[in-house]
């Protein structure tokens, strides 16, 4: 019997994991989104924006560093998918105005008030962006 009639021959399955230099820097990404509504006190558009409305905004943090040797990971995304859920969950489907520690709730403030949430000495921040993509609108937040 030849290969040829069961299809090609497949390279043999390589047995040893790639190595990732120490040197070369990841950075990896995880992406939320919430539901909220607010308020908004400004100089142009300003009926629309006193009114209360809401947006679903799509946020992204993400981390950087090297891997370590041995998991091969950056940080093991289970601990930065349970950080990231607490601070969804304290945005939300809520009226961003009264979210403690926010003050007006921009797109600015909202990057800040995610960045110091996720704080946390398995991984260093690198940015917060937060994107409202109905309206066109984004803010990156670079840290550090």
């Amino acid at each position: 019997m030849t290969g040829a009639r069961f299809g090609p021959r497949l390279p043999p399955v390589c047995r040893r994991a790639p190595r990732i230099p120490s040197a070369m820097r990841l950075e990896l990404s995880q992406r939320f989104y919430f539901e909220a509504a607010h308020t908004l006190r400004r100089q142009v558009e300003t009926e629309p924006s006193l009114r209360i409305h809401g947006h679903t905004y799509i946020a992204e943090v993400t981390v950087c560093g090297t891997a370590d040797p041995v998991s091969g990971m950056l940080v093991d995304l289970g601990y930065l998918r349970e950080a990231v859920e607490v601070v969804r969950r304290q945005l939300d489907h809520r009226f961003l105005d009264e979210v403690p520690d926010l003050g007006t709730p921009t797109l600015e403030r909202l990057c800040a008030y995610i960045a110091e949430r996720l704080h946390d000495p398995r991984w260093t921040l690198h940015s917060v962006v937060v994107r409202r993509d109905a309206s066109g609108d984004a803010c990156r937040l670079l840290v550090g």
